[in-house]
Parts: structure tokens; C-alpha cells; sequence
């Protein structure tokens, strides 16, 4: 699984953090050259994310890049989507912003 952050490569059609790799024309997700099953909506936000390391998501900004359109107030589908794919890819999700992403009051991202 995912443990550590550090150099970010783009090499054909790939996202690469470390041990994650995100292949984006067969969109793929490998940690550790383990390949991790994604819900097309998680992969789509890993991928945002990935895309934009460091850049800081709200929800909504979440909403309209995945599905085009905006977050219906109080609705907590990303949180419930970020949490599953941290189970996913981390060894202990339980831990706050241990590698991957960090929820805190609805803004989400990939750690620098």
C-alpha cells in the first residue's frame, strides 16, 4: 500500500507518486505494482486530485469537475468517496493526512 510522498512524474499517460501509479489511458490504479480496484467516480477524483497535487478542492469544486454540476447542500457523497479510496490505497486511512488526502471541513487534496 501507499506509504510515502514524494517525487511526482508524468511519463506516458502515467501519474506518478511514488508508489502510486495512475495510468491514465487505461485508467489504472497500481500501489506498489498492486492493482487497486477504483469505482469510475473515486478514480475520477483520485485522477483530479493527482492532477493537481497540492491544489486545494472544495467539495464543490469536486462536484463540478466529476459530475458537472453542483453539490446539493449537506450531500457528503465526496467525503464517503475520498474515505474509500484512502481504505483503498493507504495502509492506515485511520490517520490524518498520513500520505494521501486530508479532509478538513469539506476541502480535500493530495499532501504535499
Amino acid at each position: 500500500r501507499y506509504t510515502t510522498l514524494g517525487s511526482i512524474g508524468k511519463q506516458n499517460g502515467e501519474i506518478i507518486i511514488d508508489g502510486l501509479r495512475i495510468n491514465t489511458e487505461k485508467k489504472t490504479v497500481t500501489v506498489d505494482n498492486e492493482t487497486i480496484r477504483l469505482t469510475s467516480t473515486e478514480y475520477k477524483i483520485l485522477e483530479l486530485l493527482a492532477r493537481n497535487r497540492g491544489r486545494i478542492f472544495t467539495a464543490d469544486d469536486i462536484y463540478r469537475a466529476v459530475w458537472n454540476e453542483d453539490r446539493i447542500v449537506g450531500d457528503k457523497a465526496i467525503t464517503v468517496h475520498v474515505c474509500h479510496i484512502r481504505e483503498k490505497i493507504e495502509i492506515n486511512p485511520k490517520i490524518r493526512c498520513q500520505h494521501t488526502y486530508y479532509r478538513d471541513f469539506s476541502k480535500f487534496y493530495i499532501c504535499k
